[in-house]
């Protein structure tokens, strides 16, 4: 409550319980209520005046309320809850909740790379290169990436576009990816993380309004970051179906379907492509790649491709095929005019370093005042974390045939892909035995994304609860098993279908409890709804 300034107020009316009397307002008492005048409220002590906040949800960014990102959504907030539950000693019919709503890797039990800790390790605390437990091409690297910063410290700023050194290591392992096509330093940008660089790069496209406004064309089911993304800068996002009955694949007739129809109410500017695909498995072929880049020409669009997921292949028949490989590779005619931006990331593939958020960004045909604007927008922010690019540059240049650390590199990094390959395989094949529930192959990346079957009645249940079924179901799920699931609603889907995302980065052991509490939950709960 406000208070009037002693000034402008000499007396005021003081209200007890049995009597009335003058009172100076310095007087206070708990006992007592005053009587304001019609102005009042609009002063405070020292005349300042008294207003309400700020900030508040009705005048805060419109857009950041409608941003939402399912992976961290509300049954993760609820696992959290459950969680602390435990501690404190609750009953529950389960001693732990598995969190298999997010690709992450260590936090689920994979141990992270020798190799890589001990070149961060000699980086971090350099007296270590004087300690012979260490391996001499680690402290050979270590001395490289301290050399190329500032006071010799990864706790100094490097350039706002990457440590050069690390930028040409980039360049040169894009070089063998992509069987000797050039790959210009100039033309990487090292980033927080994949994400940071996606939504970098959505920012220099957004613009226009109304049926101007630029419509940015993603795939369905999607990860959340690009339709928070969207949202929050206030873009139109342009849904294309995958074909689930075809292993997810993506048609072009979907996306002449989806870019014929935004043209009626925005100006589409963008296509994302994730592959291998991210919630649903897929890699795609290098015949659906080229009819991406013909669709991309044709329909004079910059090409995004998020392609951090590329080490993780499993299926048999199945390859990663780089965008811009086969960019080039279909000539001029496309090489030389299609707008393009390609991602990669430390937090996926044998690594799963996702806290050190290491990432990268290279643009192909970018207008040359328009990367003067990027690196003016990078510069914003000062730097990458400087330990991530460090991280980063260990990944696009690993020990060599030649050098010590090479044998027990190689053998951590096939473990780690040949068992993400077998828990792949093994996650299929459970979910396609219970009645109910249809998994497609998970040819790649770390993720199942099964449809499940719901009765009608645990779809009306889920209304009258005011939830959309699947997350009706997965909350179910977690209350009942400690299993947190990513319900398929926060990713997209078509009309009428319910699935969820599911990783499959637990142990073998810990991840055959897991489906197997999910076939026990699934029959129990199609059951009581039947």
């Amino acid at each position: 409550m406000c208070k009037k300034n002693k000034t402008k107020q000499k007396k005021i009316i003081i209200i007890t319980k049995r009597t009335t009397k003058p009172m100076n307002t310095q007087e206070n008492s708990c006992r007592i209520a005053i009587l304001h005048t019609s102005n009042m409220s609009q002063e405070a002590v020292n005349g300042v005046p008294c207003r309400g906040k700020v900030l508040t949800l009705d005048t805060m960014n419109p857009n950041v309320k409608r941003v939402e990102y399912a992976v961290r959504g509300p049954i993760v907030q609820r696992a959290v809850q459950i969680e602390k539950e435990l501690r404190e000693g609750a009953k529950k019919p389960f001693t732990e909740v598995i969190k298999a709503n997010i690709g992450d890797a260590h936090a689920m039990g994979q141990k992270p790379v020798t190799f890589l800790r001990q070149v961060l390790a000699l980086c971090s605390y350099p007296e270590l290169l004087e300690d012979n437990k260490f391996p001499e091409d680690a402290k050979k690297r270590a001395r490289r990436i301290l050399g190329a910063c500032g006071g010799q410290s990864i706790g100094a700023y490097s350039a706002s576009q990457g440590i050069e050194c690390v930028r040409q290591d980039v360049a040169r392992y894009i070089e063998k990816r992509d069987g000797g096509i050039p790959s210009n330093p100039d033309n990487i940008y090292l980033s927080t993380g994949a994400s940071d660089a996606i939504v970098t790069m959505l920012k220099l496209l957004v613009c226009g309004e109304g049926r101007g406004r630029t419509g940015v064309m993603i795939s369905i089911p999607q990860y959340p970051l690009y339709s928070a993304a969207l949202a929050d800068l206030g873009a139109v996002q342009i849904n294309y179906y995958l074909d689930e009955d075809k292993c997810w694949s993506l048609d072009i007739k979907e996306l002449r379907r989806a870019v014929t129809e935004a043209r009626q109410h925005c100006n589409p500017r963008v296509l994302c492509i994730i592959n291998p695909g991210n919630p649903t498995g897929q890699v795609q072929s290098r015949q659906c790649i080229e009819d991406v880049i013909r669709f991309a020409k044709e329909e004079h669009l910059f090409l995004m491709a998020d392609e951090v997921y590329q080490d993780n292949v499993y299926a048999e028949g199945c390859a990663f095929h780089s965008f811009k490989k086969v960019l080039f590779e279909m000539g001029p005619e496309y090489s030389s005019t299609v707008e393009m931006a390609s991602f990669h990331s430390t937090s996926k593939c044998y690594m799963g370093e996702c806290g050190f958020r290491g990432g990268y960004m290279e643009v192909i045909n970018l207008d040359p005042e328009v990367k003067a604007q990027l690196i003016k927008l990078v510069s914003v922010r000062l730097c990458p974390p400087v330990p991530g690019q460090a991280l980063l540059d260990l990944v696009v240049n690993p020990p060599q045939p030649d050098e010590p650390s090479h044998t027990t590199f190689m053998k951590e990094r096939t473990a780690v892909l040949a068992a993400l390959a077998e828990k792949a395989r093994l996650t299929e094949q459970v979910f396609n035995t219970v009645p109910g529930i249809t998994c497609n192959p998970v040819q790649g990346a770390m993720y199942t994304f099964p449809r499940i079957t719901l009765p009608q009645k645990a779809i009306d249940k889920a209304k009258e609860a005011g939830q959309v079924p699947d997350m009706f179901y997965c909350m179910r799920l977690l209350e009942e098993e400690g299993i947190c699931l990513v319900p398929g609603s926060g990713f997209g889907q078509r009309e009428g279908t319910f699935h969820f995302r599911m990783t499959i980065l637990p142990p073998t052991e810990k991840l055959k409890i897991v489906l197997q509490k999910i076939r026990d939950f699934h029959q129990r709960f199609t059951q009581e709804f039947s």
